[in-house]
């Protein structure tokens, strides 16, 4: 009998057996972490807050672990409103640096949460290994007299930040907020740049020798590469569900793109359109609306061009109409690059020695208000030489080309025409090592994810 009731007592949940108020682990967590701080301020004041940091640290950490999705789409649409460019202009240009640490540095430790979260992924061919490679060749080599082992381990850590999160398995939730997210960066980037411009802290529009450019929160190179990003994410959305919705935010993003004057942008983000709706056929889209969308595009670029007299001053249209050339100041920049590639033209000068080639407080950087290539096969040249350049090159062909035959038909089609754009984009901009890459290859990772899963899906269906 009393057996019987033992094992009554033992199947009742234990809210039921008058157990409510036992402590759940996290609440636990914080009454010992409590309890410990509070012994701290008695027995050692002088390592209080330095423990209460660290707590506070440990705790946005279990956050950020138990609701990775979130904290990453959070992330994301941080690094989206690019803050060491809005906060630069208060803190003044030696925050530059930290802050893009900083926004860096939170999405390793998001990736390595998400690792821990659900688990790790295989993922030989991230391009991430092709920067290792180059930091070690270059230790061996020999650094760039103007680059020491901590900047090199720096920019190493920047390097691979954006691949990291392709090393975790994610979830088809994290895939799916970070995709739709990714479509609406850059319009909640002008929103905000909109409200401080109303305010008279930052202007939204930029004016530099070839006429004003959309910069919003950003910079208009910045802004037109989130846009891009965002292009893509809507073009795959559009491809797998149809609606004029996303058209529409298509279309907004392409109006930001057009605005911020980015010229190889544009005609790469073009090229990707066009040849999608020209040749990639969809369940969800029908031919009829694909070759209305090219008919409307192909009609516009007319009027544009009648009225580009009119809006000569938006960067574009001015370039248009004048033919500028060499505003990033490319024409003087790469020479140096070259020089310096050449000096080193196997294993390179290491991990970031593209920053040193460029003296910061030469008469180029205090006209152009830039040090970098603008060429990234040019800029790998410098840090890794010819081998670390053909392996860089070897491993993104050969991850787009893994991860890609997993996606259904239209995101295959799409993000290897994504690829193929970049590579091309890569000779004439900083598309590996702006804080616009971050934006851009979380989304490849979420697309890359999201089409695993509904592969294994799909073969666990099969087998069923």
């Amino acid at each position: 009998m009393a057996s019987d009731v033992a094992h009554q007592f033992s199947t009742v949940p234990l809210r039921r057996q008058g157990f409510e108020t036992l402590p759940t682990p996290g609440a636990a967590l914080a009454v010992g972490a409590f309890a410990t701080a509070a012994s701290v301020a008695v027995l050692a004041p002088s390592l209080f807050f330095p423990l209460l940091v660290a707590l506070g640290a440990c705790m946005v950490a279990l956050l950020a672990f138990r609701h990775n999705a979130g904290a990453c789409a959070l992330w994301l649409l941080v690094t989206g409103c690019t803050l060491e460019m809005s906060l630069g202009d208060v803190l003044g240009p030696a925050a530059y640096q930290p802050i893009i640490a900083g926004v860096k540095g939170a999405g390793l430790v998001l990736a390595g949460l998400a690792v821990l979260r659900f688990g790790p992924l295989a993922d030989p061919f991230n391009p991430g290994f092709a920067f290792l490679a180059m930091f070690v060749g270059g230790w061996v080599h020999g650094l760039h007299p103007g680059l020491t082992t901590s900047e090199s381990l720096r920019s190493l850590a920047g390097s691979v930040a954006p691949f990291a999160f392709s090393f975790s398995r994610l979830s088809s939730g994290w895939a799916r907020g970070v995709i739709r997210l990714t479509a609406w960066i850059p319009l909640f980037n002008v929103a905000a740049g909109s409200v401080l411009a109303i305010a008279g802290i930052r202007p939204l529009f930029v004016v530099d020798p070839g006429g004003a450019r959309l910069g919003a929160l950003s910079h208009p190179a910045f802004l037109a590469e989130f846009a891009l990003a965002a292009i893509y994410s809507c073009l795959i959305e559009l491809y797998r569900q149809g609606g004029w919705r996303q058209v529409a935010l298509m279309a907004a993003n392409f109006v930001i793109l057009v605005l911020t004057g980015a010229r190889a942008p544009l005609l790469w983000g073009s090229a990707v359109i066009g040849l999608t709706l020209a040749f990639v056929p969809s369940p969800a889209l029908s031919r009829g609306s694909r070759r209305l969308m090219l008919l409307a595009a192909a009609a516009a670029v007319p009027v544009l061009a009648g009225l580009a007299g009119s809006l000569s001053g938006l960067r574009l249209f001015n370039v248009a109409t004048h033919e500028a050339v060499n505003l990033s100041g490319r024409g003087e920049l790469w020479p140096l690059f070259e020089r310096a590639a050449a000096e080193s033209p196997w294993f390179g000068w290491g991990v970031g020695a593209g920053n040193t080639i460029v003296p910061q407080t030469s008469d180029i950087v205090l006209y152009m208000h830039t040090w970098a290539a603008h060429n990234e096969y040019l800029r790998i040249a410098v840090e890794g030489g010819q081998i670390g350049r053909a392996l860089l090159i070897g491993l993104f062909v050969l991850w787009c080309f893994c991860h890609s035959r997993h996606l259904c038909r239209t995101d295959r089609c799409i993000m290897r025409l994504v690829f193929i754009a970049f590579a091309c984009h890569a000779f004439t901009d900083n598309v590996l090592i702006s804080t616009s890459a971050s934006v851009l290859f979380a989304f490849v990772s979420a697309v890359f994810a999201r089409g695993r899963l509904e592969d294994e899906a799909a073969r666990r269906r099969g087998v069923a």
